[in-house]
């Protein structure tokens, strides 16, 4: 069965309900959203999204600049239900981003339903 744009649109909106809280990880998140990055000045934080109306099973939500402690390597971007604890949803792997010193990464999160 062919999974029709507008179910897609329907999936793909659903997962923006799923979680707005962006993080990043030092290694593979797993299920649980391990890995994730802490420390520096000013200090890391999740940073929440904005999620659009999905196009094309598309949805992509606003930006995000985390602060990153220096002599970090992010190397996963992943999703939460809250910006501390809360419930793990999904993460992606990313290109490894190392720094040094602290800097800042930008992050415009997208999620494609097939």
């Amino acid at each position: 069965m062919t999974n029709v744009t507008n179910t897609k649109n329907l999936q793909a909106a659903h997962f923006g309900t799923l979680g707005s809280w962006i993080s990043l990880h030092t290694g593979a998140p797993g299920d649980t959203g391990a890995n994730e990055v802490s420390g520096g000045s000013p200090a890391y934080a999740r940073k929440q999204t904005v999620w659009g109306t999905p196009t094309d099973g598309l949805i992509t939500g606003s930006e995000c600049v985390f602060d990153v402690p220096p002599g970090t390597v992010v190397t996963h971007v992943g999703v939460f239900t809250a910006s501390t604890s809360g419930d793990f949803v999904e993460w992606a792997d990313s290109a490894d981003i190392s720094f040094t010193p602290q800097g800042q990464l930008k992050v415009v999160p997208k999620y494609q339903q097939s």
